[in-house]
């Protein structure tokens, strides 16, 4: 006897849509990231000297350190959970040579917990993990799909090219700008910068967008001000 059970597990396309999530996520994290510490060192910088020169090379600097480090944090963050749900599938493939009842029972406790009667779950249970076992318990116990593992590389490079993005809206209006115009210009460029950010942090988090905007921009003013006295002290 066969089942075809319909379980609440992530099919293909579920997968592939969490991944493209995480690159979205890591994008608008570091395209926030780089307006704020690209915006506080030519805040600090542009205090200090008028030397168009200088502002520009010491937001660039900014920029691309911020990128890069960015990119590392995101690959090393992606990489490490890689690595965990790698872990838990060959653990498992141990555990169903060594001990295949804890699992049988691991597999008919989950449908248990869903509704399913115990004989129907032990039934369920038998016919999975005769045909698909390690598939069957990685899904129950780690709601994982076998060999379908988020890429630490598309992960860094969203955050690298969306760091940079970010970064560069500020640089520009700063080193562009008429000199009257540079200050204001880089204000307003900031602050609809990060309330787009917001607004996408979001939509993807299914989040209160009118707090998430308005707390980006009260964050990038308050990153102004603080960078902006300190170019002022010194």
């Amino acid at each position: 006897m066969s089942f075809h059970f319909k379980k609440d597990h992530k099919d293909n396309n579920d997968n592939t849509m969490d991944e493209k999530l995480n690159n979205l996520r890591a994008g608008v994290l570091g395209s926030n990231d780089g307006i704020l510490t690209v915006v506080g060192v030519l805040f600090s910088v542009a205090v200090a000297t008028t030397n168009p020169l200088t502002i520009f090379i010491a937001g660039l600097s900014d920029l691309l350190a911020c990128a890069f480090s960015m990119a590392g944090g995101e690959y090393a963050s992606v990489s490490s959970q890689r690595d965990t749900e790698q872990a838990a599938v060959k653990t498992e493939s141990k555990l169903l040579k060594t001990n295949f009842n804890e699992e049988l029972q691991s597999v008919i406790k989950f449908y248990v917990g869903r509704g399913v009667s115990q004989k129907t779950a032990t039934a369920i249970a038998k016919d999975l993990l005769s045909k698909k076992p390690l598939e069957t318990v990685v899904s129950v116990k780690y709601d994982l799909q076998l060999g379908k593992y988020l890429s630490p590389w598309s992960a860094a490079l969203s955050s690298l090219c969306s760091a940079s993005l970010g970064g560069i809206l500020p640089l520009l209006a700063m080193t562009l700008l008429p000199v009257g115009l540079q200050w204001p210009g880089t204000i307003i460029a900031v602050i609809i910068a990060v309330a787009i950010t917001g607004f996408l942090s979001a939509e993807l988090g299914n989040g209160l967008v009118k707090i998430a905007v308005i707390r980006n921009v009260i964050v990038g003013i308050i990153t102004m001000i603080i960078h902006y006295g300190i170019g002022q002290f010194f």
